[in-house]
């Protein structure tokens, strides 16, 4: 245990110029007793720790001490090589740089360790794009991956319903979801965040100078929360439905699922046959009526009336056709 939490000191101080006993304790969740305590343990076994005294200071090594990766262990290993997504890194322009880095790794690693990249990629594969869906590749994706990487602004033009329109923005983030490809930005000047489809885009100019990034702008949690705010945006009627027990169990898998959990959990006490009675929010009516023909004879639409209609013609040109 203390092995390993020295092993991840060596390295906290490696990647930075200097640290204090309090980030170091913050990053290593111990005391900062104890954080002394391993300094002192470090420097004793040969590895040049230094402490500079006083409010500005901090621990860092000296002399340019590096450490090679003997501290990992085989999953850890393998894990570190399925950090890297191929595809995304290929559609990037960045699979030169990724295979130049896992090379240097490699050579790095334990002579036992070095066959990790080989037994991680015979063991997980990640496919993004959606089935019957031709993956395609937005002819800009590496300019704004290079600007997103180095922190410079760029002068976008998108297309928006009929016409283009052109903003200048400083690009925070890349995500891929279900094969496209987005863009987290903020807007200059307004300072407002905004997700773009990079497929969209039509032009793209990098400036030269760099802007100063928002070190508190956390990617994984801000594309959460806006892809959440989406989904909801997209839920803008309600249909109110009874189910029956198998109706209910299938329910998240032919709607939005957190939807029809909500849904469900709100609904009343089912009947003396095992229906429950409870309203659904959905994007549209069209929407609903070809959702919920998944569910077959296992849901009752009862509101609105128009709905209920197209299912009882619906039920009526099934019997027509499957009737006697």
């Amino acid at each position: 245990m203390r092995a390993a939490r020295l092993i991840k000191m060596v390295l906290l101080l490696q990647s930075r110029p200097s640290m204090t006993a309090a980030e170091l304790a913050r990053e290593l969740e111990v005391s900062e007793r104890t954080v002394t305590r391993d300094a002192q343990a470090l420097s004793e076994a040969g590895v040049p720790v230094y402490a500079d005294r006083g409010r500005a200071g901090g621990y860092r090594l000296i002399g340019g001490y590096r450490t090679r990766l003997t501290g990992l262990h085989r999953g850890e290993a393998e894990a570190l090589f399925l950090s890297g997504v191929p595809g995304a890194l290929r559609e990037m322009g960045l699979e030169d740089a990724a295979s130049a880095a896992r090379l240097k790794v490699s050579a790095a690693l334990l002579p036992s360790l070095r066959d990790a990249s080989r037994t991680a990629a015979q063991r997980f594969h990640l496919d993004a794009p959606n089935w019957f869906k031709e993956p395609r590749t937005p002819e800009l994706l590496p300019v704004v991956a290079d600007a997103v990487w180095d922190d410079r602004p760029i002068t976008a033009r998108y297309r928006r319903g009929d016409g283009e329109v052109e903003r200048e923005l400083e690009p925070y983030g890349l995500v891929l979801k279900a094969g496209v490809w987005y863009l987290c930005a903020r807007a200059v000047p307004q300072g407002a965040w905004r997700v773009y489809r990079i497929d969209r885009f039509t032009a793209v100019g990098t400036g030269e100078e760099r802007f100063a990034r928002d070190e508190e702008f956390d990617l994984p949690a801000f594309w959460e929360e806006r892809a959440e705010q989406f989904a909801r945006s997209l839920l803008r009627a309600e249909v109110v439905v009874r189910l029956s027990p198998a109706g209910a169990r299938a329910l998240p898998y032919a709607v939005d699922p957190l939807s029809a959990r909500g849904a469900l959990d709100d609904a009343g006490a089912p009947d003396s046959g095992g229906w429950v009675t409870l309203t659904l929010p959905v994007e549209s009516e069209e929407v609903a009526h070809t959702q919920l023909t998944a569910l077959g004879a296992e849901v009752e639409v009862l509101a609105p009336e128009s709905l209920r209609a197209r299912f009882a013609g619906d039920a009526a040109r099934l019997a027509r056709l499957y009737g006697a």
